[in-house]
């Protein structure tokens, strides 16, 4: 086509929309006042009521005899009744702010980014594939194919042990992976917050499928000499969710032990877990998961405000594992040759949509709107009770959150949570190119995204931030952060800072490997 002829197009285009244009303008007003009017129902409409009917109940039983004498009676007793109301003032407030939860502070986190020798590109991971020797042709095609539709780019990375030819998936070298990834989102998280070792009362580590003992809490506080009472914990098997239950599990710590630091340690290592077998619902895994880690850490000191990024509004667990689908969709065993690795069941996708909606479903009335909430509640008993063959209402959760975090799982995760929950390529932008730059690191995944979007200087003050990740077992688990301030990266290490104006990119469907 050309310019001229695709000038006019647009112009036509242009002139025929307009009209189009206009109208769903006027509707996107039109929905936005019927949710500030909803929204602001009880104060427009209840509160005038309520005064009102408290002031004619009062009035009525008592005789202008009785008012008069009353207020000569509450000028008599003025001072005993200042004294009295004052005092239950005080118990009742010291009883609530003793009572009520603390409030939970993220000071700061940092991602690790590997060198620029751990990089692997398409076409290096077929190589080394190829190489091995050990996968069938059919198998070598299909991880090629799984490769060039996966949303993946060419800068992801690999632990030493498997870019080396021959690769040596050891302990030892496990080890050094876990040691790398953990110890470098840690320092440069100390660096940022000036939090000396010692401070840090509480400690959470997840990572799925390495375990070694002692267990990596017992690596980071050997290294670190964190002190002797720390309550230390080693989450394992939890699948790419186990970031946020590890900050669930750190805020209910936080809860119980006041005025103390929780470091939160999320990574998956991969050097032991290499899939070397033929079973194809195992080697989606080696497609897919690459090297990476991030380090949280979080405060229950009212201090600490000021200087924080974020405070968690909520975290949301749903877990159904209590059914079989679910609990065996994503499975860890042998196959026909007693080859370990991770199955993945064809299942997955209608099992993680199952359990975003049971997840929704508790943090929709925690977050949304009153309008929203309306909505889908005529809606739900249009279709119960009264058996109307309508669509089941979705909230809009753009008007609960700014921006989103879905785990990078895949792309077609990705697809499905972006038509499920009606977000815009701008939504999506974090989680993709989280994917694309970084590959699914599991359940740091989040942290990269969050990171990403404040590079792009995205996040303002109050602003609201949902993370959601599924794993195994079958899980999906949600937190909802609030920025406490406009993040300005301008003095701060991110792993996006130094290639961020790369991005976003326009991630093809499908990349044809040269394989020459």
């Amino acid at each position: 086509m050309s310019n001229q002829t695709r000038q006019r197009t647009e112009i036509n285009n242009g002139t025929n929309n307009e009209s189009s244009f206009k109208q769903s303008i006027r509707l996107k007003y039109v929905k936005l006042s019927y949710h500030y009017l909803i929204s602001n129902f009880l104060y427009f409409m209840l509160v005038p009521l309520i005064l009102m009917v408290l002031s004619s109940i009062h009035i009525s039983v008592h005789s202008f005899h009785d008012l008069l004498q009353m207020s000569l009676n509450i000028v008599k007793y003025n001072m005993v009744m200042v004294f009295m109301c004052t005092g239950l003032l005080i118990f009742l407030g010291t009883l609530y702010f003793m009572s009520r939860p603390r409030t939970i502070y993220l000071v700061n986190f940092a991602c690790y980014k590997p060198d620029q020798a751990r990089k692997v590109t398409k076409e290096i991971f077929m190589d080394r594939t190829m190489n091995l020797g050990i996968f069938s042709q059919e198998n070598v095609d299909f991880q090629k194919k799984i490769l060039e539709r996966s949303g993946l780019g060419q800068e992801t990375y690999f632990p030493e042990a498997l870019i080396q030819v021959p690769p040596n998936p050891s302990m030892a070298e496990a080890r050094k992976e876990a040691e790398i990834v953990m110890f470098g989102a840690i320092d440069e998280l100390l660096a940022k917050t000036k939090v000396k070792p010692k401070d840090i009362g509480i400690l959470v580590v997840n990572c799925s499928l390495f375990n070694p003992t002692p267990s990596l809490s017992a690596m980071i506080v050997n290294h670190y000499k964190l002190r002797g009472n720390i309550l230390s914990y080693n989450l394992g098997g939890m699948g790419c969710s186990a970031g946020l239950i590890s900050i669930d599990l750190a805020k209910e710590l936080l809860q119980v032990h006041g005025n103390t630091y929780a470091l939160v340690v999320s990574t998956e290592n991969i050097t032991q877990n290499w899939y070397w077998g033929n079973d194809r619902s195992m080697l989606l895994s080696n497609c897919l998961f690459r090297m990476g880690g991030a380090a949280i850490l979080l405060s229950n000191k009212p201090s600490d405000r000021h200087r924080s990024k974020y405070q968690l509004v909520h975290t949301v667990r749903t877990h159904k594992g209590a059914e079989d689908k679910s609990y065996t969709c994503v499975y860890q065993k042998e196959d026909a040759n007693k080859t370990i690795g991770v199955s993945l069941s064809k299942d997955l996708m209608a099992v993680a949509g199952e359990a975003l909606k049971a997840n929704i479903t508790t943090l929709g009335p925690l977050v949304l709107p009153m309008s929203e909430q309306l909505l889908f509640f005529v809606t739900l008993v249009a279709r119960k009770i009264f058996k109307m063959k309508i669509k089941p209402y979705i909230p809009d959760f753009k008007l609960a959150f700014e921006h989103f975090c879905i785990h990078a799982g895949g792309r077609a995760v990705l697809d499905e949570l972006e038509k499920n929950l009606e977000l815009t390529p701008w939504h999506m932008e974090p989680s993709r190119m989280t994917l694309y730059r970084f590959g699914n690191t599991s359940s740091s995944s989040l942290w990269y995204e969050l990171a990403y979007a404040e590079a792009k200087g995205r996040i303002k003050r109050g602003h609201r931030t949902w993370q959601i990740a599924f794993g195994s077992g079958f899980k999906c688990n949600s937190a909802v952060w609030q920025a406490l301030r406009t993040i300005n990266l301008a003095k701060e290490k991110n792993p996006w800072m130094d290639e961020i104006d790369k991005y976003p990119v326009e991630v093809p469907r499908f990349t044809p490997l040269n394989m020459a």
